[in-house]
């Protein structure tokens, strides 16, 4: 029976291996599918989750519980050896071990994409991850707690209560509109902290932010955000972070203990590096429009697989970068769906399809009651906008078990508002047991060896 290697288990990985099962016969192939975490998550809801606007576990798609028929292996993949059709798997805290497959699809995904900026690294945290966006709901409400306890005149207080975000891309603004939307929700729980004191900058190095979007609908949610204090700093460049102190190109300087790196991202490093697949200039693995991997002359590398952000795939439609379908939610599901279509047709000898899909449009979520949609020459902003916005990803969450999950979320939410606690010492969750546990007592003979010491 051949057997079918999925690398990565984020959007493309997962929709790949979910419409394998529907799409193979019994006992036509096995499918594995490799990956770090037991879970994909639905990216474009992470301003939300950051936001308190969705609930962290409710953004996320159980492998075990949706994948009833692949065989789910929670490791790394180390090393793809295409050439001996033989992939490296390594287990957290394991030896590792060898698998061989007949056909390897690579959707090992993206990583935020950074520049060698002085503390950046140390300082920043990205938004690519569910991790992330707990990370950042937490500290903002935690940042909060501790400003309201400090004289207004401290330096610390100002601190803590400015926001940095750096990146004006669709994942920016997102993150930036719902966060200071958020704030201005603890703001009326927090009455010792004023509207004023709160401080969010939007560092973007382009003279415009949304490129997905016209440039009148940019304007417009440049002006909306302004209205709600929050400030976007274009043609802007950060230049430093050290110490948590941001620094721009334009010599000013923002102190804020919480920043968030959104400006672009590239192809998950440790698998394209750790495979013999050929790769193109921006360190993708190169496919040609049916999703096959193609070396430099063209030619099809046969049994290999590619699609999602790790792949350099053609935009046949003309409207891609490069010529290049771009690294968005949007195309990783229908290059799944596609991909595991032309599987199933090369292992019954017919010939796979190309992948075609044309740009529907965008859609963002600004906070509550507010949000930017553009599909043509039509745009809207503001309620309507952000109800597209809430139908579109609502539908678009996989499984509806988690589409329940989310949508009976927003409804409680809209009776109850959002949940405005942090429970960040969840990260440590031996503090407190250690702080009161006894210990032995040192023996007597070891403290009389210290007296003579």
């Amino acid at each position: 029976m051949p057997k079918i290697l999925i690398v990565g288990g984020g959007y493309a990985g997962f929709y790949t291996a979910w419409k394998l099962e529907k799409h193979l016969r019994a006992g036509e192939a096995e499918v594995v599918m490799v990956d770090p975490l037991p879970y994909m998550a639905y990216l474009p809801f992470l301003p939300e989750v950051a936001a308190g606007s969705i609930e962290p576990r409710h953004a996320v798609v159980s492998h075990r519980r949706h994948l009833k028929k692949t065989k789910v292996i929670q490791a790394k993949v180390t090393n793809i050896d295409h050439a001996n059709k033989t992939a490296t798997i390594t287990p957290e805290g394991g030896e590792s071990w060898q698998y061989d497959y007949d056909q390897v699809v690579v959707t090992a995904g993206s990583v935020s994409r950074t520049f060698p900026i002085p503390g950046i690294a140390e300082n920043a945290v990205g938004m690519k991850s569910i991790e992330e966006a707990v990370y950042a709901r937490d500290t903002l409400i935690s940042n909060f707690e501790k400003a309201a306890a400090l004289p207004k005149d401290s330096e610390l207080r100002r601190r803590l209560l400015t926001t940095v975000v750096v990146g004006g891309g669709f994942a920016g603004i997102e993150t930036f509109a719902e966060l200071r939307s958020a704030a201005n929700a603890l703001l009326e729980k927090f009455p010792e902290i004023s509207f004023d004191e709160t401080q969010f900058h939007l560092i973007e190095a382009m003279g415009r932010i949304m490129p997905e979007v016209s440039l009148q609908t940019a304007e417009h949610v440049l002006k909306d955000l302004a209205k709600r204090g929050a400030y976007v700093h274009l043609d802007t460049q950060v230049s430093d972070a050290t110490d948590g102190v941001v620094k721009t190109n334009t010599g000013e300087e923002y102190p804020s203990d919480l920043i968030i790196w959104t400006a672009g991202v590239m192809a998950n490093p440790q698998v394209v590096n750790g495979s013999d697949l050929p790769r193109e200039a921006r360190g993708r693995i190169s496919t040609q429009a049916d999703l096959r991997v193609i070396d430099e002359n063209g030619d099809i590398i046969e049994g290999a697989w590619a699609a999602g952000d790790v792949a350099a795939v053609p935009d046949l439609t003309g409207g891609g970068v490069g010529g290049m379908c771009v690294p968005n939610a949007q195309h990783a599901v229908r290059q799944a769906k596609r991909i595991a279509k032309n599987i199933v047709a090369t292992l019954r000898g017919e010939e796979p399809v190309d992948y075609i899909h044309k740009n529907l449009g965008a859609v963002a979520g600004l906070g509550l009651y507010n949000g930017a949609f553009q599909s043509g020459k039509i745009a809207l902003t503001g309620f309507l906008a952000w109800v597209a916005h809430r139908g579109y990803h609502g539908l678009a969450m996989p499984t509806w078990e988690r589409k329940w999950r989310v949508l009976w979320g927003w409804y409680h939410n809209f009776f109850l508002g959002r949940d405005q606690v942090q429970i960040s010492a969840t990260q440590r969750p031996r503090d407190f047991f250690d702080a009161f546990a006894s210990r032995p007592k040192p023996k007597v003979e070891q403290v009389e060896e210290q007296k003579v010491a």
